[in-house]
């Protein structure tokens, strides 16, 4: 686990002041109406980390919590198209560095505790695949913000 706590705090680290310098132009380009613009990508990526605090915390508490994440209809709701870009960067940084902080005070114990988080009753993931999963998956749509 503390592998994943440290690549979340590099990336923070890393992309706080990239993400800042793209311009608001870059930012709320849509390559084509049904994707997603950067600064939308940047949204999701603060859904996700909300949506995993919550699965990180209630895991330590309920029994396989269920919580299922609809990024189409968050970052949608949401209307990230039109966030202030500082703002919306800053919310993304703190919102990790909350993420940082809840893993590194989960009981090692924990790690192998379920939460379910899809539609139905069978997408169950231990508390350490979905940590590596989410700094993999925050990875990849970061490098995907500066290749657009």
């Amino acid at each position: 686990m503390q592998e994943v706590i440290q690549q979340l705090e590099a990336l923070v680290k890393e992309y706080a002041e990239k993400l800042s310098s793209i311009s608001e132009d870059e930012l709320v380009y849509k390559p084509s109406p049904l994707k997603w613009s950067r600064k939308e990508i940047i949204g999701h990526l603060v859904d996700s980390a909300q949506n995993n605090i919550q699965r990180f915390v209630r895991v330590q508490y309920e029994s396989q919590p269920h919580i299922v994440y609809n990024q189409d209809v968050w970052v949608s709701v949401q209307d990230y198209q039109h966030y202030p870009v500082k703002e919306l960067i800053q919310l993304w940084k703190l919102l990790n560095t909350h993420l940082s902080i809840i893993l590194q005070h989960i009981p090692e114990n924990m790690y192998n505790r379920y939460v379910n988080t899809g539609k139905t009753e069978d997408q169950l993931h231990t508390v350490h695949f979905l940590a590596k999963d989410y700094a993999e998956h925050h990875l990849h749509h970061l490098k995907q913000i500066f290749q657009i």
